[in-house]
């Protein structure tokens, strides 16, 4: 069972930026970041595949966020800028146990990571 485990949520201004990271604790192939905020359902955000070499976006964060990731340390990045407050969320990493799939859909990940606040003020 791989365990992930996210770090770099928190407060931040509108027009800010952070960086979340995810590391996990053994392979994992495509990963993703969903987030969900009170009283809706949890959203695709972001993924990538396990090259690294395509990326994945939701519309609503196209242009603004930016997902990495670092094999030799199991971990992937989301790089969040100019952020707003329809940004705020608890962000959740994943992880898919097998190659390929549609990294946009919630089904496709076997493992699931605790989630990081990110709230953006006004």
């Amino acid at each position: 069972q791989v365990q992930l485990v996210e770090s770099g949520g928190g407060l931040v201004q509108a027009g800010g930026s952070l960086r979340l990271s995810c590391g996990a604790s053994g392979r994992t192939y495509g990963m993703g970041w969903f987030r969900q905020a009170p009283g809706k359902e949890r959203e695709f955000v972001a993924a990538i595949d396990w090259t690294g070499s395509t990326t994945y976006y939701a519309d609503s964060v196209k242009g603004r966020f930016t997902i990495s990731r670092d094999n030799a340390k199991d971990t992937v990045y989301l790089q969040m800028n100019s952020l707003k407050p329809e940004d705020t969320a608890a962000y959740y990493c994943a992880g898919a146990s097998y190659f390929g799939g549609n990294l946009r859909l919630r089904s496709e990940y076997k493992y699931w990571g605790q989630g990081t606040q990110v709230t953006v003020s006004s």
